[in-house]
């Protein structure tokens, strides 16, 4: 068995592998690339791999740096099926949908390129076959090559994926999700006798806060910001982090009563339709969120709530005085709504930027996070004076000391890790703690790299 990696190897985006069996080619995820721009330039460049001569695709999770390119197999001819739980199926269509709007937005106003078009995106939908957690597949239906799908408990729907073949069994993390997430289960244990486990390392140079400190510094920082009587803009990932957060204020404002009840807009249509996924599949609630669900609450309704669906309704946020809180796409700030309310208020010193996800090297919420002043908003010039702070324990990737507990789950170790969707920094400081921990054998993915097992 080979495998190779195309995409999130030194790097936090692009997630592609391709494992090779026999005459069988398999593709795990087939992400963006995202940077400064919302679609930048590696996205279009030939695929390094003939997408006709693929077997299947295997999909991880809804996310745009795992699905973003999945058109693109479609628009080179790749006629088989996508496989995923039936969770990410529905989120995926509407990542794909809400990115070809961000695109073609941008080449309306910035002659920017458009990755893929409509009948692409009908296409991945009309490929895919879902797959629930712990039905076993044969793959090819010859016994060659078996699928496995495991709560990953990243965002809704995904999975670590099992693959067997050539008497080797070999784990695809995907992305492993953080401790005590709201709604979602917790991440399976790591199975026994693996041969090599693929597992991200996002944040594996650091250690988040806890839950509870979580819960705490929200609280806080909403508490001043509304005190300062300025706008928080918080630019939140559409697909779990959104959710999370409706979660927590909902807990705040309406259960324990510890936060004023002020304007707060989600001002986001994907968030708002992935939303309506959450509500969907209430199988995957982990017990306290169903044991709400079971009370009559609804998790993500509270009082001072207001969905900003289309573009009048989201122009009229202006029209409502602060203290206001808005919650925008994209968690990145390298597209989507937040731009406009940046534009406006990241010079205000009364107003508050709160970022809760993780920022890619190059897009403007990295550059915000790393002190870049002034800073390019659509083509404007804008200084930050705004108050900046950022949340790690709201990310929906586990830290150092959870992606080490998953690979230490199993009784008998896996042989044989590498590690991926990670930049140098928290790949490198990853394989040295592995190794001091478990004595395994740890390296980090390279593009194009074969490994052989």
């Amino acid at each position: 068995m080979k495998i190779r990696f195309f995409g999130a190897a030194g790097e936090v985006t692009g997630s592609c592998s391709l494992v090779e069996s026999g005459n069988k080619k398999i593709l795990v995820d087939c992400g963006m690339f995202q940077g400064s721009d919302f679609n930048e330039g590696k996205n279009h460049d030939p695929l390094a791999f003939d997408a006709k001569e693929l077997s299947a695709v295997l999909v991880t999770h809804a996310h745009l740096d795992h699905t973003g390119r999945l058109p693109v197999l479609i628009k080179n001819g790749y006629s088989g099926f996508f496989y995923a739980t039936p969770a990410t199926i529905e989120l995926t269509e509407l990542i794909l949908r809400d990115a070809h709007s961000i695109m073609e937005y941008n080449h309306r106003k910035f002659g920017s390129p458009i990755l893929y078009e409509e009948q692409d995106i009908a296409g991945v939908m009309s490929q895919f076959k879902s797959l629930d957690y712990y039905d076993e597949l044969d793959l090819f239906q010859d016994k060659t090559v078996k699928i496995k799908f495991y709560e990953a408990g990243h965002i809704f729907g995904s999975v670590f994926v099992e693959l067997q073949a050539e008497n080797k069994k070999v784990i695809f993390s995907g992305d492993i999700g953080n401790i005590n997430v709201p709604i979602l289960r917790d991440t399976d244990k790591l199975p026994e006798d693996v041969d090599l486990v693929v597992c991200e390392s996002t944040y594996g140079d650091r250690r988040h806060e806890s839950d509870q400190a979580r819960r705490e510094i929200l609280e806080e920082m909403v508490l001043q910001a509304m005190q300062r009587g300025g706008v928080m803009m918080i630019p939140s990932f559409s697909l779990e982090r959104t959710q999370e957060l409706l979660y927590d204020l909902n807990d705040l404002i309406d259960h324990k009563h510890k936060l004023p009840r002020v304007p707060i807009f989600l001002d986001s249509p994907l968030a708002i339709g992935a939303t309506k996924v959450y509500r969907k599949f209430t199988k995957y609630y982990d017990e306290e969120a169903y044991k709400w669900l079971k009370s009559g609450d609804d998790l993500f309704t509270f009082a001072g709530l207001t969905e900003t669906e289309n573009k009048a309704e989201s122009m009229k946020i202006n029209n409502t005085r602060p203290p206001k809180i808005i919650i925008a796409g994209a968690g990145m700030m390298n597209g989507g709504r937040i731009l406009h309310h940046a534009l406006r208020y990241l010079s205000d010193d009364k107003s508050t930027l709160l970022i809760i996800g993780y920022q890619a090297q190059g897009t403007l919420g990295r550059k915000i996070l790393d002190g870049h002043s002034p800073v390019d908003v659509m083509g404007e010039s804008v200084a930050v004076h705004c108050k900046v702070k950022a949340i790690g324990a709201f990310s929906a990737h586990g830290d150092r000391d959870k992606l080490t507990v998953w690979l230490g789950s199993s009784a008998k170790r896996p042989k044989k890790i590498i590690l991926n969707h990670g930049e140098p920094e928290a790949s490198g400081s990853l394989v040295k703690h592995l190794k001091d921990v478990y004595g395994l054998d740890v390296d980090t993915a390279k593009i194009n790299n074969e490994v052989i097992i």
